[in-house]
């Protein structure tokens, strides 16, 4: 017959939450065990849930919200490329090529003008605000590729 060594230790707990202590009666009387049995239970219950219950099982959870989250943030950015592929592709179908697209002092132009976009995001990113959260005044209005009126 295999005997099974198992170390007990006597706690003594004051339970002054009325709440608690009829849950933990509760839980003795559907369990049909003493109130301590159902106390420990209840409180390994709380260890095997609680992160800080255990340094090394609050790394593990950390280690593998940080993998879900890289995971997702690395879905997230193909979805991001592969839409942004695609409203180039919808621009330059519906942009027609000009003689002027070729002349060296237009593409530099277009090249300072992006340059200036991604600094000013950047700004923003390190700021800690996006283009919505600027600083407030007169609403913008929405930019057309249609010529002024």
């Amino acid at each position: 017959m295999a005997r099974t060594n198992r170390q007990t230790s006597r706690v003594q707990v004051y339970l002054n939450d009325p709440k608690i202590v009829s849950g933990l009666n509760r839980e003795a009387r559907s369990g049909r065990m003493p109130l301590s049995q159902a106390a420990g239970r209840a409180i390994a219950r709380g260890l095997l849930k609680s992160p800080q219950a255990d340094p090394e099982d609050r790394l593990l959870q950390l280690e593998r919200s940080l993998r879900d989250h890289m995971r997702s943030t690395a879905r997230d950015m193909q979805i991001v490329q592969e839409l942004l592929i695609e409203v180039a592709r919808a621009f330059f179908l519906r942009l027609p090529d000009a003689v002027v697209d070729q002349d060296p002092t237009v593409q530099a132009a277009v090249d300072r003008r992006i340059e200036r976009l991604l600094d000013a995001t950047a700004a923003r990113i390190v700021a800690g605000r996006s283009d919505r959260d600027a600083a407030p005044g007169p609403a913008r209005e929405p930019r057309s590729f249609d010529a002024p009126n």
